[in-house]
C-alpha cells in the first residue's frame, strides 16, 4: 500500500495538537476516519486535516469491518485502550495505542493475543523510541562513554487542571500512569533490563479536591539486578519539569527536556563534574516519527520494536509500584528480557509543522 489509512479513535487533546498534525508530515500515512462522540467539532477537525469521515462510537464496528481504513490510533482515556484495540485487531486492523497500554495485565495479555491471532500488528506509542535525542542517549551508554551505568533519577511534573479525566480513578488515571510511565520506560531502556524489586510511596499533597481520586505524587525506587538502581518522581501539582540524570562509572548524561514532544531532547555528558560535550536533538515530530515508523512496520509486515509486549512490561511495573504504595511493602517484579531496545533503526526523521486545530 502506498498510505497506511488510519483511523483516529479519541479526538481529544493529545490527537488534535500532536498526531493529527504530524499524520501529513510522514509521506507514508493519511486520515481518513475520525471516530468521535462530538460530531460538530470531529467534522470540523476533518474538515481541517484532508476531510476524513467522522462515525461516532456507535459506528466503531462497521468501520471496523469496512475496507476504508487499515489502522487505528487510540488515544481514549487509559481504561477504553483495551476494549477498542481489541475489536479492531479482531477485525484485522492494526493497532497503534497510547501508553499505558492498558490497566491491566490481563487486558494487555488479551491484546497481545488477538494480535497474534490475526496478524494485525499492535504497537505501543513510546514516540521518544523514534526520535534522535532519546537513541543518542542510549547509544552513548551503549558505546561506554559513561562506563557502566549504575544509577538513574528523574523528575517530571506539572500542574495538571481540575477536570482532566487523568485525574480520575475510573480511568487508572494519575501522574503514575500518565507520566511516570515515561521515567520509568527510560529507566529500563538505560539499563537495557527490567526491574527485580520496587518500593514506592505516594502523596495527596495538601488534598486539594483535585486530587481526592489520585495521587498529587508519587516517588518510586527500582532495583535492577547488578546492583544497579532508578529513582524517579512524577506529580501532577509541581512546577513544570523534565529531566533525568545517568550516573555511570567513567561519567553521567543529564538529559533535559527529557520527555515532553513540544521540545527537543537535550543532553549533556560529563566527567567528574566537567562537561565533555553538549548534544540537542536535531528536530523530529515525535509523533511524525512514531507513525510513519509503525506504517513502515505495516507496509513491510515487519514487528514493531515497542510492541504489545513492551507496553505489557510497563504496566506489569506500574501495578508492582501501586502495590508497594498501597502495602508499605517492596515488590517482586520478573519480566522476560527484552529482545530489543531502541537505536537507530527505529529513528524516522519526520520535519514539524505548525499546522494544526485545536478546540
Amino acid at each position: 500500500m502506498d498510505k497506511v489509512r488510519y483511523a483516529v479513535v479519541g479526538a481529544g487533546w493529545i490527537s488534535q495538537i500532536a498526531f493529527m498534525p504530524a499524520v501529513a508530515q510522514t509521506g507514508n500515512s493519511r486520515i481518513t476516519a475520525m471516530v468521535s462522540g462530538n460530531g460538530p467539532a470531529a467534522r470540523e477537525l476533518a474538515d481541517f486535516h484532508g476531510g476524513a469521515e467522522v462515525v461516532g462510537y456507535d459506528g466503531y464496528d462497521d468501520l471496523l469491518a469496512s475496507d476504508r481504513i487499515d489502522a487505528v490510533y487510540i488515544a481514549l482515556p487509559n481504561s477504553l485502550h483495551a476494549d477498542y484495540a481489541i475489536r479492531a485487531l479482531r477485525a484485522g486492523k492494526h493497532a497503534l495505542v497510547e501508553k499505558p497500554l492498558a490497566p491491566t495485565v490481563a487486558e494487555c495479555e488479551a491484546m497481545i493475543a488477538a494480535s497474534d491471532a490475526s496478524g494485525a500488528l499492535l504497537m505501543t506509542a513510546y514516540r521518544l523510541h523514534h526520535e534522535p535525542g532519546t537513541v543518542e542517549v542510549l547509544d552513548r551508554i551503549r558505546r561506554g562513554e559513561i562506563g557502566d551505568p549504575r544509577l538513574f533519577s528523574s523528575v517530571f511534573g506539572f500542574q495538571s487542571d481540575a477536570g482532566n479525566h487523568r485525574l480520575r480513578a475510573e480511568h487508572w488515571g494519575g501522574p503514575l500512569q500518565d507520566i511516570g510511565v515515561y521515567c520509568l520506560n527510560a529507566a529500563r531502556h538505560v539499563f537495557g533490563d527490567e526491574p527485580i524489586e520496587v518500593c514506592a510511596m505516594g502523596s495527596n499533597g495538601d488534598n486539594a479536591l483535585r486530587f481526592s481520586e489520585v495521587e498529587e505524587s508519587v516517588a518510586v525506587t527500582l532495583r535492577f539486578s547488578r546492583g544497579r538502581l532508578a529513582q524517579f518522581v512524577a506529580s501532577f501539582g509541581t512546577d513544570a519539569q523534565d529531566s533525568y540524570t545517568v550516573l555511570g562509572t567513567k561519567g553521567s548524561l543529564h538529559v533535559e527536556p527529557a520527555y515532553r514532544f513540544e521540545t527537543h531532547v537535550a543532553l549533556q555528558q560529563r566527567a567528574d563534574g566537567v562537561e565533555q560535550s553538549a548534544f540537542t536533538a536535531p528536530d523530529c515530530d515525535h509523533f511524525g516519527a512514531q507513525t510513519a515508523y509503525f506504517s513502515e512496520c505495516i507496509q513491510r509486515g515487519t514487528q514493531p520494536e515497542n510492541d504489545g509486549a513492551e507496553g505489557l512490561a510497563d504496566v506489569a511495573i506500574l501495578r508492582a509500584i501501586e502495590a508497594a504504595m498501597q502495602t508499605g511493602q517492596s515488590q517482586k517484579i520478573s519480566l522476560p528480557p527484552r529482545p530489543g531496545h531502541p537505536g537507530p533503526e527505529t529513528l524516522r526523521d519526520v520535519p514539524r509543522t505548525e499546522r494544526r486545530l485545536v478546540f
